[in-house]
């Protein structure tokens, strides 16, 4: 069996050869071959030369230009060059069990499903590091999304990374180079209407290192609320009903604000009064949930992390929130070239 590793990279120079290092030291089966294919995202910070200078003492590790810079395209490139039966996907900011490869081919074939993949498990450094990946992984903070739940065995919407058969692409297509986030619910998202199967499993263990700070994580979820609603546009159907909670919860407090000082203006004070208390019960309430939340996670977490954690736990509900209503805004219907700039499309590593 030839099996084909596909991993979109941009600006890695810190962590590239280690990782590389770490993936052809997996534990493969007998009589199992492995090509690596790295899709560069044009990087200018000196990857491409520690890319070149690996690729010239490993021959079954390759270098493919990604002039998208976007993950989507990256993964498009890789999969286009690669000859493996089948594709795994790996990520330069993830650790991996030394099986990893292993248990994802084996549960590629005992589950006959179309796509695999382990839980999403997320572990930080530092205080504010700690805190979002104690968020990442509270069933409050993902909306009781199980490809966060480590023990979870079984069919999925979604699943972290992903292993393939080959023939899956050529059914369903490739990742939309439209998208730079959301490639990867879209992608599962398409598969799963056409029939596929998509499966968790708790043995492909890997831990995925999230931002470690407050303002990259608001940008981080901004983006994915914001081209959530391109996923929603493109196929006229919401995956999940989950992801509608946030942008509903972001307009109720906007409104309230709204409509409370909008009463306060115009000497509405009785409207003004009931509006605000409205406002504030909302509020109270919300706050009071993500402290219980934080509190489930006590077990797992130290003082500090813990009186971080449901300010945490609400920048990734509002950030995604707001995102999704500005995604309903603007349009996100063009071409990455012609979509808003910057906040919605620069990479946040």
């Amino acid at each position: 069996m030839k099996i084909s590793v596909i991993i979109p990279c941009r600006n890695e120079k810190r962590h590239i050869r280690e990782f590389l290092d770490s993936l052809l030291a997996q534990e493969l089966d007998p009589g199992w071959e492995i090509e690596v294919m790295v899709a560069d995202g044009m990087s200018d910070d000196g990857t491409r030369e520690v890319l070149r200078n690996y690729t010239a003492s490993v021959p079954n590790v390759h270098m493919i230009d990604n002039p998208g810079r976007i993950v989507s395209t990256g993964l498009n490139a890789a999969i286009e060059a690669s000859t493996g039966d089948v594709v795994v996907r790996m990520d330069a900011h993830t650790i991996y069990a030394k099986d990893y490869i292993r248990e994802c081919v084996h549960t590629l074939e005992k589950s006959g499903a179309d796509n695999v993949g382990g839980p999403w498990v997320a572990q930080g450094k530092g205080v504010t590091g700690k805190a979002i990946a104690a968020a990442f992984q509270s069933p409050f903070c993902a909306g009781g999304g199980r490809a966060h739940d480590p023990c979870y065995e079984g069919e999925i919407d979604n699943v972290y990374l992903g292993c393939w058969r080959r023939e899956v692409f050529e059914r369903t297509g490739l990742f939309d180079p439209e998208l730079v986030r959301n490639q990867d619910d879209e992608f599962n998202f398409r598969l799963r209407r056409l029939g596929g199967r998509i499966w968790q499993s708790p043995r492909i263990k890997s831990i995925y290192t999230p931002r470690n700070s407050i303002v990259a994580l608001f940008r981080q979820y901004m983006q994915y609320g914001y081209w959530k609603v391109a996923v929603i546009r493109k196929h006229r159907a919401v995956a999940a009903w989950r992801h509608a909670v946030p942008p509903l919860f972001v307009s109720s407090i906007l409104l309230g604000v709204v409509l409370t000082v909008l009463a306060a203006v115009l000497g509405m004070s009785g409207i003004a009064v009931w509006t605000g208390a409205v406002l504030g019960t909302e509020l109270l309430a919300y706050m009071l949930a993500c402290t219980a939340a934080a509190l489930w996670s006590a077990r797992s977490t130290d003082l500090p992390v813990l009186l971080f954690l449901p300010g945490v736990i609400a920048v990734h509900h509002i950030a995604y929130g707001l995102g999704f209503l500005l995604g309903m805004l603007l349009s996100v219907r063009r071409r990455v070239e012609g979509a808003p700039a910057g906040l919605f499309t620069a990479l946040t590593r």
